[in-house]
């Protein structure tokens, strides 16, 4: 069960939300603008945010745009009146993790929420060690026991997502929303391409490789090669 922040200034779907997600044993508070909805955000520990689009005081989404800039990642359910899918894309560049047009099922929000709950958080550690393997995301370098290792911004990143789950299996689909900011699968082989410069430039030493590929699924990051 988790603690949510509720930011919505319809009394009455408040209410509805308040009563289905305390029954269902999660934790959750609400308030009703945007300004006070910003000042409960910052104060953290939220296991997620629920958030209006359009709030009296402040516009949703830019509460979610300052937390995101501030580097706080707590997953974001958008909900919205407004739902065609030019608004659908703004919530998602926005920050948001998901979004549900209004109005909509009590059960699928809760369903949502708990699938945001189950989403791993990437780590604020900005130095990540895997094995021999080390990245600092600040300075933007890498080494894999004592060979440098010279990354593009976008390779940084996406060892970053695989270090950040070792021995975990990671879908294409994950990379493409996680790593590259997709909301959809394209028909490309944009993602080996990349995984493959980065095996080429783990391995230039005549070393055990440490990403592999699962076969229909995607790939994974081995510790010990």
């Amino acid at each position: 069960m988790a603690k949510l922040l509720l930011i919505e200034d319809d009394a009455e779907t408040a209410g509805d939300v308040l009563d289905d997600l305390r029954g269902r044993g999660h934790e959750v508070v609400w308030t009703a603008t945007g300004p006070d909805g910003a000042r409960a955000a910052r104060d953290g520990g939220w296991g997620a945010i629920i958030l209006d689009r359009m709030l009296p005081g402040r516009d949703g989404l830019s509460v979610l745009q300052d937390l995101r800039r501030d580097g706080d990642r707590t997953p974001a359910l958008v909900l919205s009146a407004l739902g065609d899918v030019d608004e659908r894309i703004r919530g998602l560049r926005a920050g948001g993790d998901d979004y549900l047009a209004k109005p909509f099922a009590l059960a699928e929000l809760a369903a949502r929420i708990e699938a945001l709950l189950r989403r791993p958080v990437d780590s604020r550690e900005t130095v990540l060690h895997v094995g021999n393997l080390a990245i600092d995301l600040i300075a933007g370098t890498g080494r894999r026991g004592a060979r440098d290792l010279e990354l593009l911004p976008r390779e940084l990143k996406l060892l970053a997502y695989l270090m950040r789950r070792p021995g975990q299996i990671v879908t294409r689909a994950m990379l493409f929303e996680e790593v590259w900011n997709y909301r959809f699968t394209p028909k490309s082989n944009l993602i080996d391409v990349h995984v493959g410069r980065l095996r080429r430039k783990l391995e230039a030493g005549g070393e055990p490789p440490l990403i592999h590929s699962v076969r229909g699924t995607g790939f994974t990051l081995t510790p010990d090669g």
